[in-house]
């Protein structure tokens, strides 16, 4: 257009306000867009979209009456779930949960010593939370908790007896020597000396009293605190020995998830850095490890565990009974573990062990600094999905004689106390929203891990 056609148009057609955003159209945003490109968007997606919903239809109203319009919440005794004893039709016993729950959580474990039980599940859930909130202080600290001083309270508080006050006083004395070694190093370094050099006398010196406890000091002291209190509640309330044949529920299904969760993770990366690694007697037996185990299913793993382990100690050493699913749980997740993270290093850029190389590293410090963080990070939904399965597996160590979780349900399903139509629905219901709930914390965590460190968004 020249100057002098410009000069000619007429502005009234020149818009000189900015229109305001209007909103997108219905057809593509908003509710029913969604239901149009999801549900509805092919002839396939409709026919499914019609039988999801006439199964929902179906199913869902009768659900909510009989778990929660005609379910009978208080009561002392199956009168109270029986139709012809209250008169109108009885959906799911609640009452039966609730007067039997206590023995869904402590199985057998007595009653007066329910208080240690107690104090593990605090001391879990304080581990837990440390180490997945993000910004919690002191994460190192939280390691050394969660992975040393846990077991050997939980050891100690579970099963108590003289066994467990000896392994205790043998912890306690030890991390007095190692307290008594810090303090000298801390205020009088002039007697080490010989041992720490000039230099680092100088420095110990001239740091506040508060700074000195660094490093290893801290996780001294901090073992130091939990052994004290466990040796206070060793003598003052008493920690008399249970023995595991009467440990069951909620306890048991946590300690074996927990066992199986802690010690197959760290095996399993020994495992498959064995399987991969250029030693052919460490290949070998990785692979014939990793190989043997994954051939065979779970019971059969449990099932060896529980008769042939005994047989390679001495009679007075043997494992006890509960100990024995234990290891076969852990060995048996490790394994799979071995194959979640040899996945992890395959998909490493080569690249990136030369590059580790190019810095002088050794291999131990290449694996720890640069190739394991990134091959865990991208395996983080295998590792997660193979600690759901774990947990769920948990419910087969009823068969060599442990009561979990399951098993405590069921064994309360013959109580003629509470013998109703109704109450095996009710407790079968019951452990599946517990096994459910369990299972998509562990798998919401995992979400959130993996949007934190970005790592589905580009592989």
């Amino acid at each position: 257009m020249t100057d002098a056609t410009t000069e000619m148009a007429p502005y009234a057609f020149v818009r000189r306000e900015t229109l305001e955003q209007q909103p997108a159209p219905l057809s593509v945003a908003g509710p029913l867009a969604w239901v149009r490109q999801h549900l509805l968007s092919s002839p396939l997606n409709i026919a499914l979209t019609l039988v999801c919903l006439y199964l929902v239809v179906d199913s869902v109203p009768g659900l909510i009456r009989f778990y929660f319009l005609d379910a009978v919440w208080t009561g002392t005794s199956r009168d109270a779930c029986l139709a012809d004893k209250v008169g109108r039709p009885v959906g799911a016993c609640w009452a039966y949960i609730a007067d039997r729950f206590q023995y869904f959580i402590y199985g057998s474990y007595p009653i007066s010593q329910r208080w240690r039980v107690n104090i593990v599940f605090v001391m879990f859930a304080l581990g837990v939370v440390w180490l997945l909130w993000t910004s919690a202080p002191k994460k190192k600290l939280g390691i050394f908790f969660f992975f040393v001083l846990l077991p050997i309270s939980a050891y100690v508080l579970l099963l108590g007896g003289p066994g467990a006050e000896r392994f205790l006083g043998f912890c306690l004395t030890v991390t007095l020597a190692l307290a008594a070694l810090y303090v000298v190093l801390s205020f009088v370094p002039q007697l080490v000396r010989f041992y720490i050099g000039e230099a680092a006398v100088g420095v110990v010196q001239q740091l506040p009293i508060w700074k000195r406890f660094f490093g290893p000091k801290q996780l001294v002291l901090f073992a130091l605190a939990i052994f004290v209190f466990l040796s206070l509640l060793a003598n003052s309330p008493g920690l008399p020995r249970v023995d595991t044949g009467l440990w069951g529920g909620m306890t048991v299904t946590f300690l074996i998830a927990a066992v199986g969760i802690v010690f197959s993770l760290p095996l399993g990366v020994v495992l498959a850095l064995g399987r991969r690694s250029r030693l052919p007697i460490i290949q070998l037996l990785s692979v014939i490890f990793i190989e043997f185990v994954r051939g065979v299913p779970l019971i059969t793993v449990l099932f060896m565990a529980n008769t042939m382990l005994p047989l390679f100690v001495p009679q007075e050493y043997s494992p006890d009974r509960l100990l024995r699913p234990l290891v076969g749980v852990a060995l048996f997740a490790a394994a799979y573990m071995a194959e979640v993270v040899r996945g992890g290093l395959q998909a490493m850029p080569k690249g990136q062990y030369e590059g580790a190389m190019s810095l002088g590293l050794g291999y131990w410090s290449m694996m720890r600094l640069i190739i394991l963080p990134q091959a865990l990070r991208i395996v983080i939904p295998g590792i997660v999905n193979t600690f759901i399965g774990l947990f769920k597996d948990t419910t087969l160590v009823t068969i060599v004689g442990i009561f979990d979780f399951l098993r405590t349900i069921e064994a309360t399903l013959v109580d003629p106390t509470w013998a109703t139509p109704t109450t095996r629905a009710t407790g079968y219901a019951f452990a599946a929203v517990f096994y459910f709930l369990c299972c998509w914390g562990m798998s919401r965590y995992s979400i959130a891990v993996e949007k934190r460190l970005a790592a589905g968004q580009k592989r």
